[in-house]
């Protein structure tokens, strides 16, 4: 089994290429844990305005899943195998497993939160990492965290009291 073909992009070089798509690597299993967390707080969040939280998940977790697609698609154009198996995202992932079943709204949207605040703070250190040796990347991970920012600024909506 390879992990790695012979080519990266023009321009990049083969050890920058796998070094840029180690970097995503990591992003990719994020964003897939990011995703089963959305939909497994879609069909577990009870209680008051619990039909405003559980359609507003749905368009994130549906965009959520294009971010992974369009991660492990420059995974592969950078010439690296990217991995969507889930037993190495959980053996390689760096966070807790989300902790909540059946809950509040309220009580889900603050560990949505701390999720957020996670896949944010790692996306933005990948992109500043990236951002002098592969701009088309770094431009992806921007466009991902404008967009995970303002999913991130809907739920705290519903959190903050007037």
């Amino acid at each position: 089994m390879t992990r790695s073909a012979d080519y990266t992009v023009p321009g990049l070089g083969k050890d920058n290429g796998e070094e840029v798509a180690g970097l995503l690597q990591g992003r990719l299993h994020a964003l897939n844990d990011l995703q089963l967390v959305l939909k497994h707080v879609h069909w577990n969040v009870v209680g008051p305005n619990f039909i405003a939280v559980h359609e507003m998940l749905d368009p994130q977790t549906t965009t959520v899943r294009g971010f992974a697609d369009e991660v492990a698609e420059r995974m592969a154009t950078l010439g690296t195998s990217p991995s969507g198996l889930s037993g190495e995202l959980v053996s390689e992932r760096k966070w807790e497993d989300y902790p909540l079943h059946k809950a509040s709204v309220q009580d889900h949207l603050t560990e949505i939160d701390k999720v957020y605040t996670g896949v944010i703070e790692d996306h933005r250190q990948v992109m500043n990492k990236v951002g002098n040796t592969d701009a088309i990347t770094e431009d992806i991970l921007i466009s991902q965290v404008k967009e995970l920012e303002l999913f991130q600024w809907f739920v705290r909506s519903h959190l903050e009291t007037a």
